[in-house]
C-alpha cells in the first residue's frame, strides 16, 4: 500500500516538548506508537502503517504554559466560550446564566474527572484554531503538505484533527484520497465547531470533500467530543458511520480508537 497519514487530535503538544521542541520529532514518535495501535486492531505481521503523522499541536500554542491544561481562572475568554457551548451540548449548563468566567468555573466544577480533564484541553485547543487565522491556516497546511508529500491512500483523523483535516482538504482541492477516516469527530458540534467550519455548510448542511472516494466515521457512543457521534445528520458525503463502544474511562484517545476492530474491514482493501 501507498501508507497511511495520520491526523492527530486533541493534548499533543507534551510530545513537541518531548522531542526538544522539534515538530519533525513529535510526528515521528506519534507515528511509531499509532504503528503500534493499529496493529491491535489488524493483527498479522508487524509493520509500519503510517508514512507520517502530521503535527500541528506546536502551532496552538504559544509555549508559556509548558503544555498543561490551563486552570479555568487562565481561559481565555474564547475558550471560556467554547467550554460552554461544548458543556451546553452535553445539556450541562444550559438554563444558567452569569458572568462567563464564573459560568466557566461552575461548570469545571459540576463536571466529573475525566470530562474536566478533556474540557481543559479541549475548549482552548479549538478556541485557537477557530479563532486565530493564522494558527489556522498554519495547522492547515501541515496537514495539507503532509498528505503532498506522501500521497497516501488512506488518511485517518482523529479528534480535533478530523476538522483540520476536512478544511484542509477543501482548501486543496488537487489533494486525492481514496478512504477518509474520522475518528471521535467533532466536526458535527453545533455552536462550537460545525457552524464555523471553512466552507461554511449549506442550509445546515456541511459536505464530503471533492478530493475523497469514501468517508467512513467512527464514533464511540460515549465520546463526549463526538456530539452528535453520527455525521451523516450534518453532512453530505458519510459513506458509512460505526457507532462502537471502546472504554466507559478511555472514550477518546486515538489508542482505543485504532485497536478498534471496526477499522478492519474499511482498511483490510489498502493492506495487499
Amino acid at each position: 500500500m501507498a501508507g497511511i497519514v495520520g491526523v492527530h487530535g486533541i493534548g499533543k503538544y507534551n510530545y513537541y516538548l518531548e522531542a526538544g521542541r522539534s515538530a519533525a520529532g513529535a510526528a515521528e514518535a506519534m507515528r511509531i506508537k499509532w504503528d503500534r495501535y493499529l496493529h491491535v486492531a489488524l493483527g498479522g505481521e508487524t509493520r509500519a502503517y503510517f508514512s507520517e503523522i502530521a503535527y500541528f499541536a506546536h502551532h496552538l500554542h504559544d509555549g508559556r504554559r509548558g503544555g498543561r491544561a490551563p486552570r479555568s481562572a487562565a481561559m481565555e475568554r474564547p475558550a471560556q466560550q467554547v467550554l460552554v457551548a461544548w458543556a451546553r451540548n452535553r445539556g450541562v449548563g444550559e438554563h444558567v446564566t452569569g458572568a462567563l468566567k464564573s459560568f466557566t468555573g461552575w461548570l469545571l466544577d459540576r463536571l466529573d474527572g475525566r470530562s474536566a480533564a478533556f474540557a481543559k484541553l479541549f475548549a482552548p485547543e479549538v478556541a485557537a484554531y477557530l479563532t486565530d487565522a493564522d494558527k489556522r491556516e498554519r495547522c492547515r497546511q501541515v496537514v495539507a503538505d503532509v498528505i503532498r508529500k506522501n500521497r497516501p491512500e488512506v488518511v485517518i483523523a482523529h479528534s480535533l484533527g478530523s476538522v483540520v483535516t476536512y478544511e484542509a482538504l477543501w482548501a486543496n482541492p488537487d489533494l486525492q484520497i481514496d478512504l477518509l477516516i474520522t475518528l471521535g469527530s467533532p466536526l458535527g458540534m453545533r455552536n462550537v465547531i460545525f457552524e464555523q467550519l471553512l466552507p461554511a455548510p449549506i442550509n445546515g448542511r456541511g459536505e464530503r470533500p471533492g478530493g475523497v472516494r469514501r468517508w467512513v466515521n467512527i464514533a464511540d457512543k460515549d465520546d463526549i467530543a463526538a456530539i452528535p457521534p453520527n455525521l451523516a445528520v450534518s453532512f453530505t458525503g458519510v459513506d458509512a458511520e460505526e457507532l462502537v463502544n471502546l472504554d466507559w474511562i478511555d472514550f477518546h484517545t486515538a489508542e482505543k480508537y485504532l485497536g478498534c476492530p471496526a477499522l478492519d474491514p474499511h482498511l483490510r482493501p489498502f493492506l495487499a
